[in-house]
């Protein structure tokens, strides 16, 4: 009989912000622009999502639908792999990619 063996927090984890990171990429008009970054609590991880400003729309979607649905994928899996995961939608602003000296100057 085939056993199945639980993968590890550490697997489980990265599983889930890979298969976030290449939805949210599908998505989107700069798949370059987007990152996942993992943000472990106690009982939790959250995954914060970094996308260009001009695709924060197509990732949160009509009235919040398309990331309702990515925060039920991931609350699917988190049944099945017994973690809870949460999902924060982060805008990058690209002034905040700018050094000191290269701020644009106020008239």
């Amino acid at each position: 009989m085939n056993e199945v063996t639980p993968a590890t927090n550490d697997q489980s984890t990265d599983r889930m912000r890979q298969l976030i990171l290449e939805i949210v990429q599908a998505l989107v008009d700069q798949p370059d622009a987007v990152s996942v970054e993992l943000i472990d609590d106690r009982d939790a991880t959250i995954l914060q999502v970094r996308v260009a400003p001009q695709d924060i729309g197509k990732v949160i979607g009509k009235q919040g639908r398309t990331a309702r649905s990515l925060r039920t994928i991931l609350g699917a899996a988190s049944m099945k792999l017994h973690h809870r995961f949460s999902l924060d939608i982060i805008e990058v602003d690209d002034e905040d990619d700018l050094e000191d000296d290269q701020q644009p100057e106020s008239n």
